[in-house]
């Protein structure tokens, strides 16, 4: 998983004033100076299904199997800007601005391959965690299978 981790950060990479990294919980132990750059993105294969679907001799392991993988993509943001109707116009396009960042992320993740055996990366959920602290924070899950080969 290591591999599909770095492939999709290279991928990300694309934009460059996005800070990228594998979750390990930096948001959520380290109130309230998470050890993040904003805007972020943290990414987790959150979770894989296997099946077997045979056997190959000349292959190690033998048994060969397929995975149904979730992966889920983070985004945060530290909010520090009003977005009510009266604001003005250049804060309100600044709070907003995690909305277009989700949208970049996806145009680039939507559909690409993380690895050589696997599908495109599908978006399947997007959700919005409710924080204390001022960090916008969203969850979007992609799944893709996986294929010994």
């Amino acid at each position: 998983m290591d591999a599909i981790i770095k492939n999709i950060q290279d991928k990300l990479a694309e934009i460059s004033f996005l800070h990228i990294d594998e979750d390990w919980g930096q948001l959520d132990y380290y109130s309230p100076n998470p050890p993040v750059k904003f805007p972020c993105v943290l990414l987790d294969v959150a979770s894989a299904n296997y099946s077997n679907i045979g056997k190959d001799k000349t292959k190690t392991p033998i048994n060969r199997q397929h995975g149904a993988c979730s992966l889920t993509v983070k985004v945060a943001n530290l909010k520090l800007t009003n977005s009510s109707v009266k604001a003005p116009i250049l804060q309100k396009d600044a709070a907003f601005s995690v909305n277009g960042l989700i949208q970049q992320i996806h145009e680039l993740l939507h559909g690409f391959n993380p690895e050589a055996n696997s599908t495109g990366l599908i978006r399947v959920s997007r959700q919005r965690v409710i924080r204390d602290d001022g960090i916008q924070e969203y969850n979007i899950t992609y799944t893709f299978e996986l294929n010994d080969v």
